[in-house]
């Protein structure tokens, strides 16, 4: 069956971020920057993990899985953004409507997931190093990551399914640059209970569970680091986990706040600027953040670099 049988709109109108033609032109440059600087760092991130042997384990395999997500994220949402900035459109059809919104739930609910997976492997590093081997093992580290986008592309399936079971009957103006579930929603002719709760299934799993999760590790971890006796032991053990824990906390920040507001909240002017944050910024920060917290990963990328003189 056509996709089209579902709904009387064809295309949605998204509201751009100003209509100041100044602006426009700042906010296009500025954005262009950071999609180079998303694209570029994260890629560089991939690349150095690939080529240097020493960042072959469990850590830096996680981390690499988060850099193609931050990849793929920016490549959802900035494009589009772009194109509304030049004036060339401020249209999405249907069917560019739903992709996104798989891609931008489904990158949601992997990057979560991943987080934890990634304050898990801390854990063990620090509270259990002498069975790190053991736990976080190549089969385990490799199904574990598996399983984060296994079940993060599953919940991005249902969320989408559920959103073209819905009728739109019109008006199609989404008041956001993006589509969102919670915009989406609000231009629904259709009862939108089934996906309210759906929504808040998603929402108790991938952000409540996920985050008690990964402070309930960062407790442990804390609590192991201040039994340390020497301060270059607690130094060294914090700067292992540091980097982590600020993308952690710049991450749940945005995103809750995104997807636990009330339906109509998220058309804010607030909620453009975070969903900014969590789909370009946070994307953009990841890679500067591991970059300059990480001995490691900077000894990759000077190596990097080396090759390309």
């Amino acid at each position: 069956m056509e996709i089209y049988n579902y709904t009387t709109v064809v295309e949605f109108l998204l509201q751009g971020l100003s209509e100041d033609p100044g602006l426009q032109a700042l906010f296009l440059a500025f954005f262009l920057l950071l999609y180079i600087m998303a694209l570029a760092g994260n890629t560089l991130i991939i690349i150095a993990f690939s080529l240097n042997r020493t960042l072959h384990t469990p850590m830096y395999f996680l981390l690499t899985n988060l850099a193609l997500l931050d990849i793929i994220c920016t490549s959802t949402v900035v494009p589009k953004l772009l194109e509304s900035l030049v004036g060339k459109s401020s249209h999405i059809s249907y069917k560019g409507c739903m992709t996104q919104i798989f891609f931008l739930i489904g990158v949601l609910g992997i990057e979560l997931l991943l987080l934890t997976s990634m304050a898990y492997d801390r854990y063990v590093a620090i509270c259990r190093p002498l069975h790190y081997n053991t736990l976080m093992s190549w089969p385990i580290c490799v199904l574990l990551a598996g399983s984060v986008w296994v079940i993060g592309i599953a919940n991005a399936f249902v969320q989408t399914g559920l959103m073209i079971r819905l009728n739109f009957c019109g008006p199609n103006q989404i008041r956001h640059f993006i589509c969102e579930i919670p915009t989406l929603l609000l231009l629904s002719c259709s009862p939108t209970t089934l996906n309210n709760i759906m929504i808040a299934v998603a929402d108790a799993y991938f952000g409540v569970i996920n985050f008690l999760l990964t402070m309930i590790s960062y407790s442990f971890i804390i609590s192991s680091i201040l039994r340390i006796r020497s301060a270059e032991g607690k130094k060294r053990a914090f700067s292992t986990c540091s980097a982590h824990l600020v993308v952690v906390t710049l991450y749940y920040s945005t995103s809750i706040y995104t997807y636990f507001q009330p339906g109509s909240g998220s058309s804010s002017e607030n909620g453009k600027v975070v969903t900014l944050l969590y789909t370009v910024v946070s994307p953009t920060l990841n890679p500067i953040i591991y970059s300059l917290r990480n001995k490691d990963v900077k000894v990759a990328l000077k190596k990097l670099f080396a090759c390309f003189h």
